[in-house]
């Protein structure tokens, strides 16, 4: 049993891994517009990594640095190579009190279908949710087991639940746009509760 629940783990994180890709480049994607027409500069992350900036105040602004600077060598910096290159972590910062203060306090425009009444801190811990999510995903940890470790689909679920409700809040018909995807834990979650 412990053998059969570790490959369905390790078939869960396959399609979360997917899922979390798409979501990470809709959600970026999406604040790289915003910030790009609101801030009025192509270049936005790079002058906003100035003292005072969005992301003046961000504690790992250094790899931010050090991928620039990177891209540089290479000949290769554009700003859509930096979009692409920096993490979720980058992002996810971008909802926090400081930086969302310092952009103008509209960044939850980039979730034009977001429930009403869902401010920047609720939405910067659901965000912070996915993120640990996504880590757990990315270092093979157990998704389908609770803290004792016994087989609990509901961990995973509930993060499945909370990609979708993002995807919706940027816009995004999930069914519609997910079909070509092979991402649907649904098969898994019922062999895994039939075990």
């Amino acid at each position: 049993q412990a053998i059969n629940l570790y490959r369905y783990n390790i078939g869960l994180c396959q399609k979360f891994y997917a899922l979390l890709n798409i979501f990470e480049v809709a959600l970026r994607n999406a604040i790289d517009r915003h910030y790009r027409e609101h801030l009025q500069e192509e270049n936005w992350i790079l002058r906003e990594l100035a003292p005072g900036g969005v992301l003046g105040e961000y504690t790992q602004k250094h790899q931010v640095e050090n991928i620039i600077e990177g891209l540089h060598k290479q000949g290769k910096y554009s700003q859509d190579r930096l979009v692409s290159s920096v993490s979720l972590g980058v992002w996810i910062y971008l909802f926090t009190k400081v930086p969302f203060y310092r952009g103008g306090q509209n960044l939850l425009r980039v979730f034009p279908q977001r429930t009403p009444g869902l401010g920047q801190k609720a939405i910067y811990k659901e965000l912070l949710q996915i993120k640990d999510f996504r880590n757990k995903v990315a270092h093979h940890e157990g998704i389908c087991f609770d803290r004792e470790g016994n087989k609990d689909i509901g961990f995973a679920r509930y993060h499945y639940g909370l990609i979708l409700k993002y995807l919706k809040f940027l816009g995004f018909e999930t069914e519609e746009f997910l079909q070509d995807f092979d991402v649907s834990p649904y098969s898994l979650f019922r062999e895994i509760d039939e075990i």
